[in-house]
């Protein structure tokens, strides 16, 4: 018996309902959502206003919203590059953890007396940790042909062993009371936060920076092409005389140090350490953020912000509802579900052919 649906591909896929399909699958995990806390015996109408509109109400809720939604957008453009090309780079959690230490170690190097001007050097520092980390993906798929997937995901575990060595060994806060954490950085080794916006710091606008100069490389310049070519059509890219290792550690390397960038910006921002719960899994969550914003490193600002909503109505549900901690990860998971359902409907035709037998004629 054979499935009495089939898909068939769509000649030409709507552009318009590309970018209709992230609303209406928002739309989709707003109502499951709402399913499910009635489950769980809440009254969905007052979850929902807690979890999607209470962080909004004021100032100091939108910029929190904007503190979580930075790590987010950094991560994403750098993940849209890597999609772009038809590389999967599953790890930018690592690749921010491993920026977060080479950033953290440079912050706590920083000099008696030394200038606002330092802080540039802890980015600096935090992007090449990030770019070093996407660097060994990048080798092992040129060199060996590894599976960028498996490697980059993995490394992820290896960059959090190695954060939690680092912070209960030589990063250790000789004062902290044993506790796994580095010491406080410097002031001139951290953020400074954005005037009358509590903890929101020049990171975000620096990610924003960077989203809007992405977009501009991947569509005007020659680069960018190549990049979407390759992705796309692969022989065309070849033949055109486009080296697919330079793409690839092209990429590789921009997307890590981006991740870096994000992981030095949490440590040195609202953080202010190094510590074991450093991200939350802002990295993984970046890949959510990057189809969702459609692939785009300016669509990427809107999926942030929900993304980053979620995190943050997340806690307040948790505080206020009882809600479980894994709220949040529920909301994504239904997310990410319902983008991929609409993606089918979007590049794909349902066509009804009928129950049909194993052997049979028709």
């Amino acid at each position: 018996m054979h499935f009495p649906i089939k898909l068939i591909a769509r000649s030409e896929p709507s552009r318009c309902l590309r970018w209709v399909s992230p609303v209406a699958a928002l739309v989709l995990t707003v109502v499951a959502g709402a399913l499910l806390f009635a489950v769980l015996g809440k009254n969905p109408l007052t979850s929902l206003y807690v979890f999607l509109v209470a962080p909004l109400e004021t100032l100091r809720g939108w910029c929190e919203v904007g503190v979580k939604m930075t790590p987010l957008l950094l991560c994403a453009v750098g993940l849209t590059m890597c999609y772009r090309a038809n590389v999967w780079n599953i790890g930018a959690e690592g690749q921010l953890l491993a920026g977060a230490v080479l950033g953290g170690w440079a912050a706590l190097q920083c000099p008696e007396g030394a200038g606002s001007w330092y802080i540039l050097v802890v980015l600096i520092a935090g992007a090449l940790g990030g770019a070093l980390w996407g660097a060994v993906t990048a080798l092992l798929k040129d060199r060996f042909h590894a599976n960028e997937i498996l490697v980059s995901l993995m490394l992820v575990y290896v960059a959090q062993f190695f954060l939690a060595w680092c912070v209960q060994g030589p990063l250790q806060d000789p004062e902290g009371l044993g506790f796994p954490q580095s010491p406080i950085f410097a002031a001139s080794a951290s953020l400074a936060t954005l005037p009358g916006l509590g903890r929101l710091n020049w990171s975000f606008i620096l990610a924003v920076i960077f989203a809007v100069a992405c977009a501009l490389m991947m569509n005007k310049m020659f680069i960018g092409f190549q990049i979407k070519v390759s992705g796309m059509a692969p022989m065309a890219a070849k033949y055109a005389g486009f080296k697919p290792p330079r793409l690839l550690w092209t990429v590789m390397l921009a997307s890590g140090a981006l991740a870096g960038v994000a992981g030095i910006s949490e440590a040195a921002g609202p953080v202010g350490q190094l510590t074991l719960n450093l991200s939350p899994g802002y990295g993984f969550a970046a890949i959510i953020v990057a189809f969702a914003g459609r692939l785009s490193p300016v669509g990427c600002i809107p999926a942030a912000f929900i993304l980053a909503l979620f995190y943050l109505g997340g806690e307040l549900g948790q505080s206020r509802l009882g809600l479980p901690s894994s709220i949040t990860g529920v909301y994504q998971g239904l997310l990410l579900f319902f983008l991929l359902l609409c993606d089918v409907w979007i590049f794909y035709k349902p066509v009804w052919c009928g129950f049909t037998r194993k052997g049979s004629l028709k």
